[in-house]
């Protein structure tokens, strides 16, 4: 088992430049296999969760082409087989768009329910209401969604909450039915709008994605197209907090910053600098940090996954805050892992209260999800001492060549086998 072993108290410093956005790349790649023609994916993550799914379409008989660590070309003329069941995207949430691809376009999807980090109920009924609206029948039996319709028509579907994978997966049936489909209430995140408009791309007709209603006109069929990814803005906002956590100063190039602004604004709030350009931000922090009281939202409010690296960086800042999250029930179970690290946080229902400390101090702590992994990471490169990180597979679900970005701002991090002892020793050696 893998292990990130880090030497904290070096500032981040120097520029980082961010990929593609994983949410996005989930969405598009599935929507490739809509059309009977070549379609170019550009800006691809290199991140497990994208391999997963490559390989996910592969074995239903997409062509796939891995042109380079960013650039794939898919085919999804060939498909043969609607029926989905592979152990490993059991693990991966994005696994849930391949019944609306499927649905949309032969009526027909069997597959395996979502995995993913293991952050709270994340209930799958708003997406079975829209396909269900549309026409078809959905069942869940032996583990599997088995979605089917001898056709699709257009209707008006309200969502009961602003689903992300509702929205998208709604969305790509909704393309290829019959007539005219209106989402009232969709969720309007900006990875929502890239998928909408690769669809479109691809001759799809959909309008409204990233506001309150998105209105779509159904088409018979999609081509082939060339597209890029946009930037991620969790990858961003993650590198943005842990500049501060350091009192480093960095330029994170490769940003679309309004899709940032619930992040600056925070940032702001409690005393870092930030200065926004075209394509990117520059975050410096040359003191100790106030406190603030954050509630995650959906976008544009301040997003549930930017939450435990806030807490994190609010656990070393002045002051009494309070952190509420408002989607994912369990997504604080990380705290008691901070305060191993003597983090002074208490859980109260959905909420940390936080009374910042002068400093952390590094311990040994275990990553129990993608985002919270990679908050402890951050811990690690603002405490005192070593600190060894474990789990760091679902941190490599949505963070492409974390250590050697981090190394790269100088930063003191490796990745080791947990039982060498010997790396352990080198690493420490080195950095001492």
């Amino acid at each position: 088992m893998k292990q990130y072993i880090i030497k904290g108290g070096t500032p981040l410093r120097g520029e980082v430049t961010i990929g593609g956005a994983k949410n996005a790349a989930l969405g598009i790649i599935v929507a490739a296999i809509m059309a009977n023609e070549p379609v170019v994916i550009e800006n691809l993550p290199d991140v497990d969760d994208v391999h997963v799914l490559l390989d996910a379409i592969e074995g239903i008989g997409a062509i796939v082409e891995r042109i380079d660590t960013h650039t794939v070309k898919i085919n999804g003329a060939l498909i043969s087989n609607t029926s989905v069941d592979e152990d490993a995207i059991r693990k991966i949430r994005g696994s849930y768009y391949l019944v609306g691809a499927l649905l949309g376009k032969y009526k027909r999807a069997l597959v395996a329910l979502p995995g993913g980090c293991q952050i709270g109920s994340r209930p799958i009924d708003q997406h079975i209401k829209g396909f269900e609206q549309l026409g078809a029948e959905v069942t869940i039996h032996h583990g599997k969604i088995d979605a089917s319709a001898e056709r699709l028509v257009g209707e008006h579907i309200y969502l009961d909450c602003p689903s992300v994978g509702a929205t998208i997966n709604i969305m790509m049936a909704a393309c290829m039915a019959e007539g005219r489909t209106i989402i009232e209430n969709p969720a309007k995140e900006p990875h929502i709008v890239d998928v909408a408009n690769f669809l479109n791309s691809m001759g799809a007709n959909i309008r409204g994605a990233g506001t309150d209603a998105i209105r779509i006109r159904g088409v018979e069929s999609l081509h082939g197209s060339e597209y890029s990814i946009i930037p991620d803005q969790i990858e961003a906002g993650t590198y943005m907090l842990a500049v501060a956590a350091t009192g480093g100063d960095v330029y994170i190039q490769n940003v679309i910053p309004k899709h940032l602004e619930a992040i600056t604004a925070k940032l702001v709030e409690i005393g870092a600098r930030v200065e926004e350009f075209d394509d990117c931000v520059h975050v410096s922090a040359d003191h100790r940090l106030s406190y603030a009281n954050v509630k995650t939202m959906p976008y544009p409010g301040f997003p549930t996954d930017m939450q435990p690296q806030m807490t994190t960086l609010l656990a070393l800042s002045e002051g009494t805050s309070i952190v509420t999250e408002t989607i994912f029930e369990t997504r604080l179970k990380y705290v008691g892992e901070l305060r191993r690290m003597g983090a002074n946080i208490t859980v109260e229902g959905n909420a940390a209260i936080i009374t910042g400390v002068d400093g952390l101090t590094g311990a040994a702590v275990s990553a129990p999800d993608l985002r919270a992994g990679a908050a402890l990471v951050m811990a690690g490169l603002a405490a005192e001492g070593f600190t060894c990180v474990d789990h760091i597979q679902y941190i490599e679900r949505g963070y492409e060549n974390f250590e050697e970005k981090i190394r790269r701002l100088g930063g003191n991090i490796d990745k080791i086998d947990a039982e060498d002892e010997r790396a352990v020793r080198k690493f420490k050696m080195k950095v001492s």
